[in-house]
Protein backbone atom coordinates (compact mmCIF):
# COMPACT_ATOMS: atom_id res chain seq x y z
CA UNK A 1 0.00 0.00 0.00
CA UNK A 2 1.41 3.56 -1.13
CA UNK A 3 2.52 5.26 2.15
CA UNK A 4 0.86 8.88 2.86
CA UNK A 5 2.54 11.95 2.75
CA UNK A 6 2.60 14.15 5.67
CA UNK A 7 0.12 16.74 4.54
CA UNK A 8 -2.60 13.90 3.92
CA UNK A 9 -1.63 11.99 7.41
CA UNK A 10 -2.17 15.48 8.90
CA UNK A 11 -5.59 16.17 7.38
CA UNK A 12 -6.73 12.60 7.64
CA UNK A 13 -6.18 12.96 11.55
CA UNK A 14 -7.99 16.44 11.57
CA UNK A 15 -10.81 14.70 9.75
CA UNK A 16 -10.66 11.93 12.74
CA UNK A 17 -10.61 14.53 15.18
CA UNK A 18 -13.99 16.16 14.10
CA UNK A 19 -15.42 12.76 13.78
CA UNK A 20 -14.74 12.37 17.53
CA UNK A 21 -15.90 15.48 18.42
CA UNK A 22 -19.18 15.25 16.70
CA UNK A 23 -19.85 12.31 17.80
CA UNK A 24 -19.23 13.45 21.79
CA UNK A 25 -16.67 10.59 22.01
CA UNK A 26 -13.59 13.38 23.24
CA UNK A 27 -12.88 12.10 26.77
CA UNK A 28 -11.57 9.17 25.99
CA UNK A 29 -10.36 9.41 22.74
CA UNK A 30 -8.76 12.59 22.81
CA UNK A 31 -5.21 11.42 24.32
CA UNK A 32 -5.40 8.93 22.10
CA UNK A 33 -5.84 10.64 19.34
CA UNK A 34 -3.02 12.93 20.76
CA UNK A 35 -0.83 10.05 21.04
CA UNK A 36 -1.08 9.24 17.49
CA UNK A 37 -0.60 12.67 16.38
CA UNK A 38 2.39 12.36 18.23
CA UNK A 39 3.68 8.87 16.81
CA UNK A 40 2.75 10.50 12.96
CA UNK A 41 5.38 13.01 14.17
CA UNK A 42 7.85 10.74 15.25
CA UNK A 43 7.62 8.55 11.86
CA UNK A 44 8.07 11.24 9.99
CA UNK A 45 11.18 12.93 11.82
CA UNK A 46 12.72 9.16 12.05
CA UNK A 47 16.65 8.79 11.72
CA UNK A 48 17.09 6.80 8.07
CA UNK A 49 18.73 3.93 8.86
CA UNK A 50 22.55 3.55 8.01
CA UNK A 51 23.49 2.17 4.70
CA UNK A 52 27.17 2.53 5.23
CA UNK A 53 30.30 2.60 7.87
CA UNK A 54 32.50 4.87 5.85
CA UNK A 55 32.47 7.32 2.70
CA UNK A 56 36.03 8.01 0.64
CA UNK A 57 35.68 11.22 -1.06
CA UNK A 58 38.19 11.24 -4.02
CA UNK A 59 38.70 15.11 -4.94
CA UNK A 60 39.86 16.35 -8.44
CA UNK A 61 41.69 19.58 -7.68
CA UNK A 62 41.05 21.63 -10.39
CA UNK A 63 38.35 20.24 -12.46
CA UNK A 64 38.56 17.98 -15.03
CA UNK A 65 36.88 18.11 -18.15
CA UNK A 66 33.52 16.53 -18.19
CA UNK A 67 33.18 16.89 -22.25
CA UNK A 68 36.23 14.47 -22.35
CA UNK A 69 35.31 11.84 -19.54
CA UNK A 70 32.36 11.04 -18.41
CA UNK A 71 29.90 13.13 -20.56
CA UNK A 72 31.45 13.08 -23.81
CA UNK A 73 29.67 14.64 -26.95
CA UNK A 74 30.68 12.98 -30.36
CA UNK A 75 27.88 14.89 -32.09
CA UNK A 76 28.86 18.19 -30.79
CA UNK A 77 30.71 20.51 -33.20
CA UNK A 78 34.31 19.75 -33.18
CA UNK A 79 34.81 23.25 -30.69
CA UNK A 80 33.37 21.44 -28.37
CA UNK A 81 33.33 17.57 -28.47
CA UNK A 82 36.99 17.76 -28.93
CA UNK A 83 39.76 14.82 -30.02
CA UNK A 84 38.99 12.15 -27.57
CA UNK A 85 37.02 9.10 -28.84
CA UNK A 86 34.20 7.54 -26.44
CA UNK A 87 34.39 3.89 -25.93
CA UNK A 88 31.88 0.90 -24.17
CA UNK A 89 31.38 -0.30 -20.73
CA UNK A 90 30.71 -3.10 -19.07
CA UNK A 91 26.84 -1.27 -18.95
CA UNK A 92 25.04 -1.07 -22.41
CA UNK A 93 24.81 1.88 -24.11
CA UNK A 94 27.23 3.96 -21.32
CA UNK A 95 30.14 5.26 -22.54
CA UNK A 96 33.51 7.07 -21.42
CA UNK A 97 36.43 8.34 -22.50
CA UNK A 98 39.00 6.14 -24.56
CA UNK A 99 41.68 7.44 -22.19
CA UNK A 100 39.64 5.51 -18.85
CA UNK A 101 39.73 2.00 -20.09
CA UNK A 102 40.24 0.17 -16.66
CA UNK A 103 37.33 2.83 -15.34
CA UNK A 104 35.07 1.43 -18.06
CA UNK A 105 35.40 -2.07 -16.85
CA UNK A 106 33.68 -1.61 -13.25
CA UNK A 107 30.83 1.15 -14.58
CA UNK A 108 28.56 -2.10 -13.82
CA UNK A 109 29.30 -0.91 -10.36
CA UNK A 110 29.70 3.18 -10.91
CA UNK A 111 26.40 5.50 -11.52
CA UNK A 112 27.29 8.83 -12.86
CA UNK A 113 25.21 12.04 -12.31
CA UNK A 114 25.55 14.29 -15.21
CA UNK A 115 23.93 17.38 -13.89
CA UNK A 116 25.92 18.61 -11.24
CA UNK A 117 26.34 22.46 -11.01
CA UNK A 118 26.84 25.56 -8.47
CA UNK A 119 27.12 28.89 -9.43
CA UNK A 120 31.05 29.39 -7.65
CA UNK A 121 33.73 30.17 -10.48
CA UNK A 122 36.99 30.38 -8.50
CA UNK A 123 38.69 27.38 -7.20
CA UNK A 124 38.35 28.52 -3.66
CA UNK A 125 34.64 29.08 -3.61
CA UNK A 126 33.97 26.14 -5.42
CA UNK A 127 35.73 24.45 -3.42
CA UNK A 128 33.67 24.79 -0.23
CA UNK A 129 30.62 23.49 -2.70
CA UNK A 130 32.40 20.61 -3.21
CA UNK A 131 34.05 19.73 -0.48
CA UNK A 132 31.57 21.42 2.28
CA UNK A 133 27.98 20.90 0.06
CA UNK A 134 27.32 24.59 0.42
CA UNK A 135 27.69 28.31 -1.12
CA UNK A 136 30.38 29.98 0.60
CA UNK A 137 28.94 33.53 2.35
CA UNK A 138 31.19 35.51 0.28
CA UNK A 139 30.56 34.01 -3.20
CA UNK A 140 33.04 33.86 -5.17
CA UNK A 141 35.49 36.34 -2.45
CA UNK A 142 35.97 33.23 -0.94
CA UNK A 143 39.33 33.70 -2.27
CA UNK A 144 40.17 36.12 0.43
CA UNK A 145 38.53 33.93 3.43
CA UNK A 146 40.49 31.93 5.81
CA UNK A 147 38.56 32.29 9.13
CA UNK A 148 38.16 28.78 11.12
CA UNK A 149 35.69 30.77 13.30
CA UNK A 150 33.31 31.15 10.37
CA UNK A 151 33.91 29.11 7.76
CA UNK A 152 32.02 25.90 7.09
CA UNK A 153 32.88 22.25 7.94
CA UNK A 154 33.71 19.59 5.44
CA UNK A 155 31.40 16.53 5.57
CA UNK A 156 33.93 14.56 8.04
CA UNK A 157 33.71 17.21 10.47
CA UNK A 158 30.60 17.49 10.55
CA UNK A 159 30.09 13.29 10.85
CA UNK A 160 32.70 13.94 13.58
CA UNK A 161 30.59 16.31 15.29
CA UNK A 162 27.06 14.20 15.10
CA UNK A 163 28.62 10.80 15.06
CA UNK A 164 30.01 8.27 17.80
CA UNK A 165 33.52 7.16 17.58
CA UNK A 166 34.43 5.50 20.76
CA UNK A 167 36.84 3.96 19.41
CA UNK A 168 40.47 4.39 19.18
CA UNK A 169 40.09 5.46 15.33
CA UNK A 170 39.43 8.85 14.42
CA UNK A 171 36.16 9.56 12.57
CA UNK A 172 38.26 11.68 9.70
CA UNK A 173 41.26 11.22 8.03
CA UNK A 174 42.47 13.44 5.11
CA UNK A 175 45.73 12.84 2.91
CA UNK A 176 48.10 13.10 1.01
CA UNK A 177 48.57 17.01 1.69
CA UNK A 178 46.43 20.08 2.55
CA UNK A 179 45.45 21.96 -0.48
CA UNK A 180 46.69 25.73 -0.92
CA UNK A 181 45.32 28.51 -3.58
CA UNK A 182 46.86 31.59 -2.61
CA UNK A 183 45.42 30.77 0.96
CA UNK A 184 44.85 27.30 2.16
CA UNK A 185 41.39 25.47 0.16
CA UNK A 186 38.62 26.43 1.68
CA UNK A 187 36.51 23.14 3.07
CA UNK A 188 39.14 21.26 4.56
CA UNK A 189 38.50 21.84 7.94
CA UNK A 190 36.28 21.63 10.58
CA UNK A 191 35.55 25.49 10.32
CA UNK A 192 33.03 26.90 13.12
CA UNK A 193 32.54 23.60 14.93
CA UNK A 194 35.99 23.79 16.26
CA UNK A 195 39.50 22.43 15.56
CA UNK A 196 38.74 19.03 17.74
CA UNK A 197 36.76 18.30 14.99
CA UNK A 198 39.64 18.64 12.03
CA UNK A 199 40.36 15.63 9.89
CA UNK A 200 44.31 13.50 11.36
CA UNK A 201 45.92 15.21 8.26
CA UNK A 202 48.62 13.27 6.59
CA UNK A 203 50.97 15.13 4.81
CA UNK A 204 53.27 12.45 3.75
CA UNK A 205 53.16 10.36 0.35
CA UNK A 206 52.37 6.90 0.85
CA UNK A 207 54.18 6.11 -2.65
CA UNK A 208 57.46 7.08 -1.31
CA UNK A 209 59.48 4.13 0.04
CA UNK A 210 59.76 5.56 3.59
CA UNK A 211 56.12 6.17 3.76
CA UNK A 212 55.56 6.90 7.62
CA UNK A 213 53.12 8.61 10.02
CA UNK A 214 55.53 10.08 12.69
CA UNK A 215 52.33 11.23 14.81
CA UNK A 216 51.45 7.37 15.23
CA UNK A 217 55.07 5.95 16.85
CA UNK A 218 56.35 6.49 20.60
CA UNK A 219 59.25 8.06 21.35
CA UNK A 220 62.05 5.25 21.96
CA UNK A 221 61.98 5.46 25.25
CA UNK A 222 57.96 5.42 26.06
CA UNK A 223 56.54 2.60 26.77
CA UNK A 224 53.52 2.25 26.53
CA UNK A 225 52.61 1.72 30.16
CA UNK A 226 54.77 5.11 30.30
CA UNK A 227 52.58 6.64 28.11
CA UNK A 228 49.56 5.19 30.06
CA UNK A 229 51.12 7.07 33.23
CA UNK A 230 51.12 10.08 31.36
CA UNK A 231 47.92 10.12 29.91
CA UNK A 232 46.84 9.51 33.80
CA UNK A 233 48.77 12.48 35.21
CA UNK A 234 47.56 15.03 32.36
CA UNK A 235 44.26 14.18 33.22
CA UNK A 236 44.77 14.80 36.68
CA UNK A 237 45.92 18.15 35.68
CA UNK A 238 43.36 18.98 33.05
CA UNK A 239 40.76 17.99 35.48
CA UNK A 240 41.46 20.74 37.82
CA UNK A 241 41.75 23.62 35.05
CA UNK A 242 38.74 25.72 33.59
CA UNK A 243 40.05 28.23 31.51
CA UNK A 244 40.42 26.73 27.67
CA UNK A 245 42.97 27.10 25.01
CA UNK A 246 42.87 29.85 22.25
CA UNK A 247 40.60 27.79 19.80
CA UNK A 248 38.16 27.38 22.10
CA UNK A 249 38.69 23.91 23.39
CA UNK A 250 39.85 22.46 26.14
CA UNK A 251 43.20 21.54 26.40
CA UNK A 252 42.45 18.02 27.11
CA UNK A 253 40.18 17.14 23.92
CA UNK A 254 43.89 17.39 22.02
CA UNK A 255 45.77 15.44 24.41
CA UNK A 256 42.81 13.23 24.37
CA UNK A 257 42.64 12.54 20.76
CA UNK A 258 46.80 12.37 20.43
CA UNK A 259 46.81 9.34 23.21
CA UNK A 260 44.24 7.71 21.33
CA UNK A 261 45.81 7.73 18.21
CA UNK A 262 49.15 6.62 19.75
CA UNK A 263 47.27 3.28 22.13
CA UNK A 264 45.64 2.28 18.61
CA UNK A 265 47.29 -0.79 17.13
CA UNK A 266 44.17 -1.02 14.46
CA UNK A 267 45.34 2.70 13.73
CA UNK A 268 49.20 2.13 13.03
CA UNK A 269 48.31 -1.25 11.22
CA UNK A 270 45.77 0.66 8.64
CA UNK A 271 49.10 3.29 7.93
CA UNK A 272 51.42 0.29 7.27
CA UNK A 273 51.42 -0.31 3.73
CA UNK A 274 54.38 -2.66 3.74
CA UNK A 275 51.87 -4.83 4.50
CA UNK A 276 50.29 -5.33 1.17
CA UNK A 277 51.30 -7.76 -1.53
CA UNK A 278 53.28 -5.77 -4.34
CA UNK A 279 50.37 -7.13 -6.71
CA UNK A 280 47.96 -5.12 -5.11
CA UNK A 281 50.55 -2.07 -4.70
CA UNK A 282 50.84 -2.32 -8.41
CA UNK A 283 47.29 -2.76 -9.39
CA UNK A 284 46.67 0.49 -7.68
CA UNK A 285 49.42 2.28 -9.14
CA UNK A 286 52.83 3.07 -7.51
CA UNK A 287 52.03 6.77 -8.05
CA UNK A 288 50.94 9.48 -5.31
CA UNK A 289 47.10 8.96 -6.22
CA UNK A 290 47.17 4.82 -6.51
CA UNK A 291 48.94 4.83 -3.07
CA UNK A 292 46.61 7.21 -0.97
CA UNK A 293 43.34 5.23 -2.36
CA UNK A 294 45.35 2.24 -1.42
CA UNK A 295 45.97 3.74 2.12
CA UNK A 296 41.98 4.94 2.34
CA UNK A 297 40.81 1.31 1.15
CA UNK A 298 43.15 -0.07 4.55
CA UNK A 299 41.90 2.85 6.78
CA UNK A 300 38.21 2.42 6.55
CA UNK A 301 38.96 -1.37 6.93
CA UNK A 302 40.57 -0.09 10.16
CA UNK A 303 37.23 1.65 10.88
CA UNK A 304 37.72 4.98 9.60
CA UNK A 305 34.52 6.57 9.17
CA UNK A 306 35.58 9.10 6.12
CA UNK A 307 38.66 9.63 4.02
CA UNK A 308 39.47 12.65 1.84
CA UNK A 309 41.96 12.09 -0.83
CA UNK A 310 42.80 15.12 -2.37
CA UNK A 311 44.36 14.36 -6.15
CA UNK A 312 46.56 18.24 -7.00
CA UNK A 313 50.32 17.33 -7.61
CA UNK A 314 51.68 14.73 -9.25
CA UNK A 315 54.62 14.84 -11.26
CA UNK A 316 54.67 18.89 -10.95
CA UNK A 317 52.83 21.77 -10.46
CA UNK A 318 51.16 21.65 -13.68
CA UNK A 319 50.24 18.12 -13.17
CA UNK A 320 47.04 18.91 -11.49
CA UNK A 321 43.46 19.43 -13.18
CA UNK A 322 43.45 23.04 -14.00
CA UNK A 323 43.66 22.29 -18.04
CA UNK A 324 43.66 26.32 -18.93
CA UNK A 325 45.94 25.08 -21.92
CA UNK A 326 47.18 21.72 -23.21
CA UNK A 327 43.83 20.10 -22.28
CA UNK A 328 44.22 17.46 -24.58
CA UNK A 329 47.66 16.61 -24.76
CA UNK A 330 47.76 16.93 -20.70
CA UNK A 331 44.43 14.24 -20.06
CA UNK A 332 45.96 11.85 -22.18
CA UNK A 333 49.65 11.62 -21.19
CA UNK A 334 49.54 12.97 -17.19
CA UNK A 335 46.01 13.15 -16.05
CA UNK A 336 43.69 9.84 -16.98
CA UNK A 337 46.25 7.18 -17.27
CA UNK A 338 46.56 7.07 -13.02
CA UNK A 339 43.04 8.31 -12.45
CA UNK A 340 42.02 5.58 -14.16
CA UNK A 341 43.91 2.86 -12.76
CA UNK A 342 43.71 4.10 -9.07
CA UNK A 343 40.18 4.39 -9.45
CA UNK A 344 39.38 1.16 -10.73
CA UNK A 345 41.54 -0.53 -8.69
CA UNK A 346 39.60 0.89 -5.46
CA UNK A 347 36.55 -0.12 -6.67
CA UNK A 348 37.07 -3.39 -7.71
CA UNK A 349 39.62 -3.79 -4.36
CA UNK A 350 36.38 -2.75 -2.14
CA UNK A 351 33.94 -5.25 -3.95
CA UNK A 352 36.66 -8.05 -3.51
CA UNK A 353 36.98 -7.16 -0.20
CA UNK A 354 33.26 -7.38 0.80
CA UNK A 355 33.33 -3.43 1.40
CA UNK A 356 31.37 -1.73 -1.34
CA UNK A 357 28.47 -2.30 0.25
CA UNK A 358 29.14 -0.56 3.18
CA UNK A 359 31.56 2.46 1.63
CA UNK A 360 30.69 5.14 -0.49
CA UNK A 361 32.69 6.55 -2.69
CA UNK A 362 32.13 10.11 -4.17
CA UNK A 363 34.55 11.42 -6.64
CA UNK A 364 33.83 14.78 -7.97
CA UNK A 365 35.94 18.47 -8.53
CA UNK A 366 34.75 21.89 -7.78
CA UNK A 367 33.70 22.09 -11.33
CA UNK A 368 33.90 20.85 -14.72
CA UNK A 369 35.26 22.73 -17.98
CA UNK A 370 33.71 25.33 -20.63
CA UNK A 371 31.99 23.27 -23.56
CA UNK A 372 34.01 25.39 -25.97
CA UNK A 373 37.90 24.89 -26.36
CA UNK A 374 39.73 28.31 -26.21
CA UNK A 375 42.35 29.19 -28.07
CA UNK A 376 45.56 27.61 -26.01
CA UNK A 377 43.78 24.44 -26.59
CA UNK A 378 42.36 24.09 -23.20
CA UNK A 379 38.82 24.63 -21.30
CA UNK A 380 38.70 27.12 -18.38
CA UNK A 381 36.54 27.02 -15.00
CA UNK A 382 32.76 25.48 -15.49
CA UNK A 383 30.20 24.93 -12.72
CA UNK A 384 27.05 25.42 -14.46
CA UNK A 385 26.96 21.61 -15.84
CA UNK A 386 29.55 18.78 -14.97
CA UNK A 387 29.62 15.24 -13.73
CA UNK A 388 30.15 13.36 -10.35
CA UNK A 389 30.96 9.74 -9.71
CA UNK A 390 29.32 7.62 -6.67
CA UNK A 391 29.77 3.72 -6.59
CA UNK A 392 29.38 1.29 -3.42
CA UNK A 393 26.85 2.35 -0.07
CA UNK A 394 24.04 0.71 -1.81
CA UNK A 395 24.49 2.76 -5.52
CA UNK A 396 22.70 1.12 -8.09
CA UNK A 397 26.17 0.49 -10.52
CA UNK A 398 25.63 1.65 -13.96
CA UNK A 399 22.89 4.20 -13.47
CA UNK A 400 23.23 7.43 -15.14
CA UNK A 401 20.95 10.50 -13.23
CA UNK A 402 20.20 13.73 -14.84
CA UNK A 403 21.36 15.09 -17.87
CA UNK A 404 23.14 17.90 -19.64
CA UNK A 405 22.43 19.56 -22.86
CA UNK A 406 23.80 18.95 -26.19
CA UNK A 407 27.00 20.82 -25.66
CA UNK A 408 27.51 19.72 -22.00
CA UNK A 409 26.51 23.52 -20.75
CA UNK A 410 23.83 23.51 -18.67
CA UNK A 411 21.42 20.80 -17.21
CA UNK A 412 18.70 19.32 -18.93
CA UNK A 413 17.08 17.13 -17.21
CA UNK A 414 16.81 16.30 -13.24
CA UNK A 415 19.94 18.96 -11.82
CA UNK A 416 21.48 18.08 -9.00
CA UNK A 417 23.19 20.29 -6.40
CA UNK A 418 26.23 20.11 -4.18
CA UNK A 419 23.00 20.28 -1.22
CA UNK A 420 21.76 17.35 -2.77
CA UNK A 421 24.86 15.56 -2.75
CA UNK A 422 25.36 16.46 1.19
CA UNK A 423 22.14 15.30 1.97
CA UNK A 424 22.96 11.74 0.19
CA UNK A 425 26.65 11.82 2.39
CA UNK A 426 24.71 12.28 5.35
CA UNK A 427 21.68 10.26 4.99
CA UNK A 428 23.71 7.33 4.18
CA UNK A 429 25.34 7.51 7.83
CA UNK A 430 21.72 7.76 8.86
CA UNK A 431 22.11 11.46 9.76
CA UNK A 432 18.90 12.97 9.06
CA UNK A 433 19.50 15.89 6.05
CA UNK A 434 17.40 18.28 8.09
CA UNK A 435 20.01 17.62 11.99
CA UNK A 436 21.17 20.83 12.73
CA UNK A 437 24.56 21.95 14.12
CA UNK A 438 25.74 25.56 15.58
CA UNK A 439 28.37 27.81 14.59
CA UNK A 440 30.72 29.80 17.56
CA UNK A 441 27.51 32.44 17.81
CA UNK A 442 25.05 29.34 18.29
CA UNK A 443 23.25 30.26 14.99
CA UNK A 444 21.79 26.71 13.64
CA UNK A 445 22.51 25.47 10.05
CA UNK A 446 21.22 22.13 8.41
CA UNK A 447 23.64 19.57 7.84
CA UNK A 448 22.81 19.77 4.05
CA UNK A 449 20.51 22.26 2.20
CA UNK A 450 19.57 19.49 -0.66
CA UNK A 451 17.19 16.45 -0.58
CA UNK A 452 18.65 12.57 -1.03
CA UNK A 453 18.92 11.31 -4.21
CA UNK A 454 17.46 7.89 -3.40
CA UNK A 455 16.78 7.19 -7.18
CA UNK A 456 20.28 6.08 -7.07
CA UNK A 457 20.30 4.15 -4.74
CA UNK A 458 19.09 -0.18 -6.11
Amino acid sequence: MRSLDPLCQNRLLRRRFLQFAAAGGLGLSLPRLFQAQAAQAAAAHSPRPARIRSCILLYYYGGPSHLDTYDMKPEAPAEVRGSFKSIATRVPGLTVCEHLPQTARVMHRVAVVRSFHHPMRNHNAAAVEALCGRTPIKGDLELLANDPTVDFPCYGATLSRLGRNDREIPAHVALPHVMYNVVMLPGQTAGFLGAAHNPFQVTQDPSNANFRVGELELPGDLSPERMEHREQLLSSIAAGRSAPIAAGAPLNVYQERAFRLLRSEEVRRGFDLKTESPAVRDRYGRHKLGQSLLLARRLVEAGVQFVNVNDKIRNGQLANWDSHQDNFPRLKDDLLPPADQAFSALVEDLDARGLLDTTLVVALAEFGRTPRINGNGGRDHWPDCYSILLAGGGIAGGAVYGASDKLGAYPDADPVTPGDLAATIFSSFGIDETTEVRDALGRPYRVAEGRPLDALFG
